[in-house]
Order: C-alpha cells, then structure tokens, then sequence
C-alpha cells in the first residue's frame, strides 16, 4: 500500500509533500516507511485544510530527490496498492520519475478505487473514507498518507472477502495491461475468463 499528499491537484505544476507506503504479508503490516517532503515552495491554504501539512511542518524535512531513492528501495518489485492511484499519484511519481530519472516506475499496481466500484456497487461514492465508513474502519488522521495506508489495506481485506462472496476470484498480483487496475477471474457463456473489474469503462478480457 503506499499513498501521497500533494501541493494541489496538478502533477506538472504541484508537489509531492508526503509519502508513505507499508508492506503487507498474509494481511499483516510487516513494515512501513513514511517522510514528509519539502517541496521548496509554499504549500497552498487549500491543501493544508485537506491534509493538514502546513510549511512549518516541511521546513526541515527532505526534498523530493533525497527521498524518492529511500521509497523505491522500501517498495522495490512489488505491486503497488492504493486508493485512485491511477488517476492521481501514480501521475506525481511518475512525473518526479521522469524529472529525477528520466524514466517511469516499473511497478504493477492495483487501484482500489477500481476494485470498490466493482464489488461495492450499492454506495453512490467511493472515496477511501466512504469504504472505510462502510466497513466501520476508523477514518481518524484521512488524509495524512501513512493513516491513508493504514486504512485502506483494512478496506483491501474487507473488499476481498466481499469478492470471494460474490463468485469471482480476485488475482493478487495481476493488473490490466490497458488500464492498470485489478483483474477478476469471472464465468461467462463459454467458459471461465480473466476480465477487468473496471469494466464496463475497460474490457479487456483474456482467455483463463
């Protein structure tokens, strides 16, 4: 699981100011890494109502470029978990990537936010504290990135065992080549077959 608080919405014009990411084993947290990040800029009004990070907080945390080795070491191969990770921070990272690099991230990854709208199809909204309000997870410190993780990785389980309920079997470490989020192995007309829990926006299918 990993997750990021952020300057503002933009990835080309706003910065990272929080990561963190814990690693997960059988369902228990066996290890985590979290550091706030100065941006070197001022952190919008805006942002700190939502996350609570203020200037003060980042005066003497670490830039983006001393970290980010830190957070790839920490996450190494693995796939990445995380709630709207697609649309969002996947974009900041592989953003800082490419100014750091000169590369994206390699890593397959897993949105959540994919997962909860295909097997929570009763909630009109799917932010990361509806699902834990859902599951009567404790949505106490959202928004600061390490709580974040923290909270989903129980939604994660929660969604898992609600999955397995439903008929079709989620497969842990496989994601769609198209749009990266989970696939789910489902029965159709003729036969078993892996498809997107995106679908109906993504129908990538593939034969079991």
């Amino acid at each position: 699981m990993f997750d990021l608080e952020t300057t503002g919405l933009s990835p080309e014009m706003d910065a990272i100011i929080e990561i963190s990411a814990i690693k997960v084993k059988k369902g228990n947290v066996e290890d985590e890494f979290s550091t706030l990040v100065n941006p070197q800029r001022r952190i919008p009004a805006a942002a700190s109502r939502v996350n609570g990070i203020t200037d003060k907080m980042v005066a003497d945390a670490p830039v983006l470029k001393e970290v980010i080795e830190d957070f790839l070491s920490f996450i190494g191969s693995e796939v990445l978990v995380g709630h709207n990770i697609h649309s969002f921070d996947m974009k900041f990272l592989n953003h800082a990537m490419e100014e750091i690099y000169g590369r994206t991230l390699g890593n397959d990854y897993i949105d959540t936010l994919f997962m909860a709208r295909s097997c929570l199809k009763e909630l009109s909204h799917h932010r990361l504290t509806d699902l834990a309000a859902y599951f009567h997870i404790s949505t106490e410190g959202a928004h600061r990135a390490l709580n974040d993780c923290m909270m989903n990785q129980k939604c994660y389980e929660e969604m898992g065992k609600r999955i397995k309920e439903t008929g079709f079997q989620v497969l842990d470490t496989e994601v769609c080549p198209k749009c990266k989020s989970q696939l789910v192995k489902r029965n159709g007309r003729y036969g078993p077959f892996y498809g997107c829990s995106n679908y109906p926006k993504c129908r990538y299918t593939r034969n079991v």
